[in-house]
Order: C-alpha cells, then sequence, then structure tokens
C-alpha cells in the first residue's frame, strides 16, 4: 500500500508539472510566455500574453490538474483515509509551481490549488470563487484576488471541522502569498497591470 501512495504522489508531481500555459502558447500562439509579463506560466500571464482564450483554457487546465491527482486515491486507493488525497493534491501543487518538464519555473499555484479544493471541498471552492470574482470585479488585479480568495478559503475553513484541511488551507494561502510577494509590490507601487476584460 505504502509503495502505490508513494507511486501515486509521484503520478500526482508529473500531473501538476504538465505547464500548459508553455505548451499551449508555444503549439498555437508560437510564443514562450516565460519571454514575455511576468514570466510566470501560470493562468495570469497566460491571460496576459496569450489572451481571454487562452488564459481561459490554461486555467480550466491548471484547476483540473489538480482535481485529478486529488481524486487518485480515491480511484487507486479508495480504503484509505479521504485525507489521503489532500497528500496528491499537494504534490501536484509542487509539480505546478516547480514543473520537472519547464526547468523546474513554474506558476502561482492558485489555479491547481483551487482545484485541489474542488476535488476535496467543493463547497468551499465555490465561496473561494465567488470571492476571486468579486475582488477581481471590484479590483481588476488577478493577483489581489487570488490572495484576498485564499485568506477566504483559509477563514470558511476554520468552520468547516476538518483540522487537516485548515492547515492544508492556511499552508496554501500563505504559499499564494508568497509566491505573489512582486505582485504586492508592484500593487503598492501603482505598477500592476490591470484586466480590461471584466
Amino acid at each position: 500500500m505504502i509503495t502505490k501512495l508513494v507511486l501515486l504522489c509521484l503520478a500526482a508531481y508529473i500531473i501538476g508539472s504538465i505547464p500548459s500555459g508553455l505548451w499551449i502558447g508555444k503549439l498555437f500562439y508560437k510564443k514562450d510566455i516565460r519571454e514575455f509579463g511576468s514570466g510566470n506560466l501560470g493562468a495570469t500571464n497566460s491571460f496576459r500574453v496569450l489572451g481571454v482564450k487562452a488564459g481561459s483554457v490554461v486555467t480550466v487546465i491548471d484547476i483540473l490538474k489538480g482535481s485529478l491527482a486529488t481524486l487518485l486515491p480515491f480511484f487507486f486507493l479508495p480504503q484509505l483515509d479521504t485525507h489521503f488525497m489532500l497528500l496528491t493534491g499537494v504534490f501536484a501543487i509542487i509539480g505546478h509551481s516547480f514543473p520537472i518538464f519547464a526547468s523546474f519555473r513554474g506558476g502561482k499555484a492558485v489555479a491547481t490549488s483551487a482545484g485541489v479544493v474542488l476535488a476535496y471541498a467543493p463547497l468551499l471552492f465555490i465561496a473561494a470563487i465567488v470571492v476571486f470574482l468579486l475582488t477581481l470585479k471590484i479590483s481588476k488585479y488577478v493577483s489581489l484576488s487570488s490572495m484576498v480568495a485564499a485568506v477566504a478559503a483559509f477563514i470558511i475553513s476554520l468552520f468547516m471541522g476538518d483540522v487537516i484541511l485548515i492547515v492544508l488551507i492556511t499552508c496554501l494561502a500563505l504559499f499564494i502569498i508568497w509566491r505573489h510577494r512582486a505582485n504586492i509590490k508592484r500593487i503598492r507601487n501603482g505598477e500592476e497591470p490591470k484586466i480590461t476584460w471584466m
């Protein structure tokens, strides 16, 4: 069982490592998004560099990566406690942030983290998405909306009675904020790009 769990964690990391923004940019737009915008491989830079259509596709794929990886124990080791789903989800997030297929330079973990939450706690996912969209509508900053949604998810998780989920969401919120430290500086300096499509 331990061997299978290790293999599932490895599979989750590989799934998370799929650099959708990089591959879609190169395949359909002949662009390496690491050379434009923020240089990041995540959905936000995909929107910025490739446009709304491509950015939307990248976002969906990155969310599904997290969800698929989280569901691996459910499909292959259903006898395990459901919290092990969060373990494989974490490996997908690590893969997305430090992908083996893109020289370990990945995204900021927002969409893939959302995918993990979607698979494990769908209502929490919906609440976080609502907060994200409302903040985005008001501020026009994707980065700020991501951080606010992460903090909101943390606050909401405190009322769900799942200690392991609370610990994970706390770590994810801190990690997401840390990954956005350059964005925070740009927001303070009035240099962070705003979206124009909402």
